[in-house]
């Protein structure tokens, strides 16, 4: 049903191009103080979310690489090469997303015979979710049964709009980034909890706007950003039919589509979430519906827009949710 960018950017010549631009010779984007030698750590991230988590972290310690960085491409489709196999293969460390996101990654590490480590972002937030559920009887059998759950898929995998998510992972980053400089682990650590502490302000905001508009209803073209719509305390109200068909690229049910473009012209729906990284001829008629009937529309992307780091990102993202409810 969708037009995916990333589907005909990754299989041209210009796909390959950019690619090749991305990583050639192994390039990558430097640490906050520009700092890249001998004697920095090397990192493969699947996207560029992760790699500027990774790069709040390690400082002028790491030398990342972020595979895909362009908001016109989707992570989803994306096909990699060479090139990237060849970065994944030389690093010290690698970050993905994991739950069938950017499965480019997971079947180029398969392939290698001698892999990195790696952190997988949905195993962080699995581990968080377990430790904030379990009850002390609670057995270690048991939590790496669900920790296993979550990293084959289930539920919502676009885990970098939770907070507490990234929190897991740029303290996994620092253990793994720790165990590899042993004498920068003090470094590492202090780095990462200062980065937890700016998330812990973004969760903070996020409460507020539970506290002043806890139960407003909001539509999405895409399950995106639906862990920081919940943060917020807000109510996702899309058809689940048409969440599924835009998930699975397929057309979505004409009853489901009624519904949805009823509900977006509906006085009840506070705002309408539009991904305007991945996009087709029904998500941009549900958006035209909420153009037509003055609905107050949110712009999200699953990467990270250029200029941004992740926390202005995620704080844009608050901002936005905060004006549409105004």
């Amino acid at each position: 049903m969708r037009a995916r960018a990333a589907t005909s950017l990754a299989r041209s010549g210009a796909g390959a191009l950019v690619l090749a631009l991305a990583l050639a010779a192994c390039s990558s984007d430097d640490g906050p103080d520009g700092a890249s030698d001998d004697a920095t750590l090397s990192v493969v991230a699947s996207t560029n979310v992760w790699g500027d988590v990774v790069r709040q972290v390690g400082g002028d310690l790491v030398d990342v690489t972020s595979v895909v960085d362009d908001p016109s491409v989707d992570p989803h489709s994306f096909e990699a090469n060479a090139r990237v196999e060849l970065a994944m293969s030389r690093a010290d460390l690698v970050v993905v997303n994991g739950g069938g996101y950017d499965d480019f990654a997971s079947q180029l590490l398969d392939a290698l015979d001698q892999a990195p480590p790696v952190v997988v972002a949905v195993d962080s937030h699995a581990a968080d979710d377990a430790h904030a559920d379990e009850s002390p009887e609670e057995t270690h059998a048991e939590e790496t049964h669900a920790e296993d759950g979550h990293a084959h898929g289930e539920g919502n995998e676009h885990v970098w709009y939770d907070l507490p998510t990234v929190e897991a992972v740029a303290l996994d980053v620092a253990d793994e980034l720790a165990a590899l400089a042993p004498e920068h682990a003090a470094q590492l650590r202090a780095n990462a909890d200062a980065f937890v502490g700016r998330l812990a302000e973004l969760e903070q905001r996020a409460a507020r706007l539970a506290e002043e508009h806890g139960g407003a209803e909001v539509l999405a073209t895409e399950p995106v950003p639906l862990f920081l719509v919940e943060a917020a305390g807000l109510v996702d109200r899309t058809p689940p039919q048409f969440s599924a068909a835009v998930e699975e690229e397929t057309d979505v049910p004409p009853a489901a589509m009624s519904e949805m473009l009823d509900l977006v012209s509906s006085p009840q729906v506070a705002f309408l979430v539009y991904n305007e990284q991945t996009t087709g001829p029904q998500t941009d008629q549900v958006l035209e519906a909420a153009q037509a009937a003055g609905r107050p529309v949110v712009d999200v992307t699953e990467t990270l827009p250029e200029g941004e780091d992740y926390v202005s990102w995620m704080a844009g993202n608050l901002d936005a949710f905060a004006q549409a409810l105004a």
